[in-house]
């Protein structure tokens, strides 16, 4: 299982992501599921995987290999021609695989979200399906998620907005995020790649790792566990009508 979201503001995105690919008793695999496409001052593209591992691999290693030649999304003339292009990277690679891994009863399974600029137009990010159909995310929703998306859900519906909402603060949210599911679930866990781009700046400067026991990570866990406890503390006591003695 994984947990990956990107975030798109008015300033720009924010994307993260955790490293666990697969989680027991006995075995935990790391494995980094954030990817950088980037031609400073040109085009930046970044690349969000869930699903099976050995799937995302392919559909990147196709992408990695148009753009050392100048093809694929490298020449992408728009973020949804960029988008259609991974979309058509995972149909080749069903193409390949599915009727070998239904056959077996494996589900042919991948999510990807893109988020990134072409020189002269505005910042996107989209999530592509398994099917290679993309989904742009909206200001009404200005966030998109793939892997195990339930935990982390409440906090962005409850804080993140497209307008008003800084990278700073949607930085935060993203780590509470993830923190939150790695709270709640076990196939989800650290290392956690945070990077956040800058609208109209065509490069990346701003992308860290944090692992389990990342002093910042670690700090805005403890602070926001017990911000949780205050509000509850500090909410309205509930009254009961008093029922009638019989």
């Amino acid at each position: 299982m994984t947990y990956c979201l990107g975030i798109t503001l008015r300033e720009g995105l924010v994307l993260a992501s955790d490293s666990r690919s697969n989680a027991g008793y006995d075995q935990v695999n790391l494995c980094r599921k954030m990817h950088i496409f980037e031609q400073p001052g040109e085009r930046v593209f970044v690349i969000l995987t869930s699903g099976s591992l050995s799937l995302s691999q392919s559909v990147l290693t196709l992408l990695r290999s148009e753009w050392e030649q100048g093809e694929g999304l490298a020449k992408a003339a728009s973020m949804y021609e960029a988008a259609r292009i991974l979309g058509n990277q995972i149909r080749r690679v069903s193409d390949l695989d599915r009727s070998a891994m239904e056959r077996d009863d494996f589900r042919f399974n991948t999510h990807l979200i893109l988020g990134g600029q072409i020189a002269g137009q505005r910042h996107d990010l989209y999530l592509i399906y398994p099917q290679g159909n993309p989904l742009c995310a909206a200001e009404d929703t200005p966030y998109l998620q793939i892997g195990e998306t339930k935990y982390g859900r409440p906090i962005l519906d409850r804080g993140v907005h497209y307008e008003y909402t800084t990278l700073e603060q949607a930085a935060k949210y993203a780590l509470i995020s993830i923190d939150s599911t790695i709270r709640s679930n076990l196939t989800v866990g650290p290392p956690i790649d945070l990077l956040v781009y800058h609208a109209d700046s065509l490069r990346i400067t701003h992308h860290r790792r944090f692992s389990s026991r990342d002093p910042d990570l670690l700090g805005i866990h403890t602070q926001w566990e017990q911000a949780l406890r205050r509000a509850v503390l500090e909410l309205p006591a509930i009254h009961f009508e008093a029922e009638p003695h019989s």
